[in-house]
Order: C-alpha cells, then structure tokens, then sequence
C-alpha cells in the first residue's frame, strides 16, 4: 500500500471516529445559559449556608449575586464549549476533563439561578446533603448489588425486589426480637434468598434474565404486601407489635467503607480479575480453570446480600415502620445510577449521591417557593442518565457478556 493510500486510510479511519454530538451539546447549553442565567436571570443574591444554627463551628455564609454569577458561568460554558470543538476538530475527541469542568460548572450556575428565584433566596448547604443520604443509601448498596452482578454477566433487575424484601423482614424480625442487628441480619438473608430465585432460574435454567428480574419484582411486592394485612396490622391489646422496629444506632460511615473495599476487591485483588473475566470473556475465563458459572452465582447472591441490607435502612433509620412498597421505586433508580456510574462502585455511589441530592433538592425547592416546577427538578438526573447511556459524556458500556448466559461447550 502505497504512502498517500496509509494517509488516506488513517484521516478516514479518524474521521469515522469522530462525534460532534458533545460539542453540539455543549454549545446548545452555552446559549441556553447565556440566554437563561445571563440576559433572562433574576436580580438579587443567592445565599448558601454552609452551618446550620445549632453547629458549634459556624461557617460564614456564601453570598452571590446571581446576575453576575450568571454571566460568569455563562462565559466559562462558552469557552469550554470552545475548547471542547477545537479538540474534536484537532484530535477527534474532547478531553475528559473540559466535559467534566463543563458539568460541575453549569450545575453550580444552575443551582445559583434556581436559589436566586426563589422567595427565601438561600439554601442550607448542610442540611441539603444530609437530607439527602436517607434517599443515597438505599441507592448505593442497591447500585453496588447490580455492580456485583453485572460485573460479572447477570444483570440485575430484581434490586427493587431485594431492597423491599429487605425492608421488611428488618421490620419485622426487629420488631418480634427488638434487636436492630437481628434485623439487619435478616434483611441480608431476605435479598439473598431473592437473589437466589434470580441465580438459579437466569444462570442454571437459562430463563431471560431481565423477565425473571420484573417477576422477582412482582412477586415479592405482592408478597410482603400480603404479609403486610396478615401479620403487621395484626394488633395484640391494641398496638401492631409486629411492626414497630428498633433503630440502629449512629455508626461510623459504614457505606463509604463498603464502597471502597468492593471497588478493591473488583480491580485490585485475584478475585476480582476472576469476576471481570466471567462478565468480559466467560469462553476464555473458563479455558483457564475459572468456574464462569459458579463465580456469577456467588456474585449474585453476594449482590443480593447487599442490596438487602440496603433495603433495611428504610425501616431502620429512615422511618419506624415498615409499609407497602415503601421502597418507591428507588432499585430502578438503582439501576440509572449504576448505568450513569459505569459499572464501578465509586461511580455507582457518586451517581446515586447526585440522585439523592436532587430528590432531597426537588423537597427543599419546594417549600422555599421556587417558581421552577418540581417535576422538572426530579427530571434532570434522568437526562443526565440518558446523555450518559447515549454516549454525550463518555461511553457507557457494560461488560461485554452482561446479560448473556454461558453454557458450557
């Protein structure tokens, strides 16, 4: 091949490569800031309240002026915005980190202009986040659950099922021994047994493994909604006994141990070479000894014990009992969050803390009289989500043999 035909191939080949969906993005929401935050934002100052009044540290507030601030954001989104085709255009892809800086600038310039128009025109940074991890931890054991999973070839479906299973037996093995740890144990046993039912049917009878995670679903919500009417309603001189768990007590953070100590276990140990192995290459993983099928059951179960310990915070610290389908849907949110954190438990659990924040956020907004509707504040981890999967702000690929059931040759 001669030298103008290699050159032809390669600007060809980069050509093809090339996307101009992010810089069309990016410059779509350069205007609509230039236009929203700039020209169209309110007057006046953003207040964020770094203490709240009770703190024994008072921490000075931090003060905006929102139309300033507004042109300030507005200007950075166009020069990144810039810098984002210059680099599509001269390399073929932009850099991680402008489309990084892009997202965390306009979140901020976002949240300014939303402060800025509400009534009160402040926010309790403190209570926003603390607010917010009644929501985040059951999204990130039920994120790190599908993470287990997926990462090694199943996916998942049935997280709604296991956190609510986990829901409530808590509450009621809590309630009949007045232990929160029984409990919380308990709750590990119930999502392990769901995922068991999800184990056995996708892995060893090859059942679709996405039907079997809906009925799983189905099955466990009609499940302890009965039980729900039979036993906890049941009253003994006038009082549910059955349904008013202890509450476990203040723990170091246990959740960001767990995060930390999956995601080492997934890339920095023999163990988890073995997991990604079964999820990327099941065929190969096998030829060198490892037991593909054997390693995604384990890891499944594993996932379902998690996601059922997930599931008892809802009745062990965020409320004080147990009712139906009190989880809300939040294992499909699970699901989103997972997607959105690329398969990595880090990840994961940063996309689930900005699902819990905008949920906590929607709350807040609301009673402090925004005029921007709530519905729409719900939505936009869900495009974020979307953008993520649709490959705007990086690929998002699962494991190669995800979904995918092996059978031995």
């Amino acid at each position: 091949m001669s030298a103008p035909t290699v050159e032809k191939a390669i600007s060809t080949d980069q050509l093809a490569v090339r996307s101009w969906r992010v810089p069309i993005l990016l410059g779509v929401l350069a205007a609509f800031a230039v236009l929203v935050f700039g020209i169209l934002g309110p007057d006046g100052h953003a207040t964020f309240r770094l203490s709240q009044d009770n703190d024994a540290w008072q921490v000075p507030n931090l003060v905006l002026p929102v139309k300033v601030s507004g042109w300030i954001a507005a200007l950075a989104y166009a020069a990144l915005a810039v810098q984002v085709y210059l680099q599509t255009k001269n390399i073929g892809r932009p850099a991680k980190w402008v489309t990084m800086a892009f997202t965390v600038v306009f979140v901020i310039g976002l949240l300014v202009w939303i402060i800025g128009g509400t009534k009160t025109q402040n926010i309790t940074v403190v209570g926003l986040f603390t607010g917010a991890m009644l929501i985040t931890t059951p999204l990130v054991f039920g994120s790190l659950s599908g993470v287990l999973g997926e990462r090694a070839g199943v996916v998942n479906i049935a997280i709604e099922g296991q956190l609510l299973a986990g829901a409530f037996t808590a509450a009621l093995v809590s309630s009949m021994t007045n232990n929160a740890f029984a409990g919380l144990l308990a709750a590990a046993v119930a999502g392990v047994l769901v995922a068991a039912l999800l184990a056995v049917f996708s892995i060893k009878y090859l059942v679709n493994q996405i039907i079997v995670g809906v009925v799983l679903n189905v099955l466990v919500s009609g499940l302890t909604g009965f039980l729900f009417e039979k036993i906890m309603k049941t009253k003994v001189n006038g009082a549910t006994i059955y349904n008013q768990p202890a509450h476990l007590p203040d723990l170091p953070i246990p959740l960001l141990v767990l995060v930390v100590g999956i995601w080492y276990g997934l890339f920095r140990t023999r163990w988890g070479l073995r997991v990604r192995a079964v999820g990327e290459h099941p065929k190969a993983a096998d030829t060198v000894g490892i037991n593909v099928n054997r390693t995604r059951f384990l890891n499944v179960l594993a996932g379902g014990a998690v996601a059922g310990i997930g599931g008892a915070s809802f009745t062990l610290v965020a409320v004080s009992s147990f009712s139906r389908d009190m989880t809300g849907g939040l294992g499909f949110i699970a699901l989103a969050a997972l997607i959105f954190g690329r398969w990595n438990p880090i990840g994961a659990a940063l996309a689930a803390l900005l699902f819990g924040v905008a949920g906590n956020l929607q709350s807040i907004l609301s009673l402090a009289g925004t005029p921007i509707d709530g519905q729409f504040l719900a939505m936009l981890p869900y495009a974020l989500t979307i953008l993520a999967v649709s490959g705007f702000v990086g690929r998002a690929k699962a494991p190669a043999a995800d979904g995918e059931p092996y059978v031995k040759g």
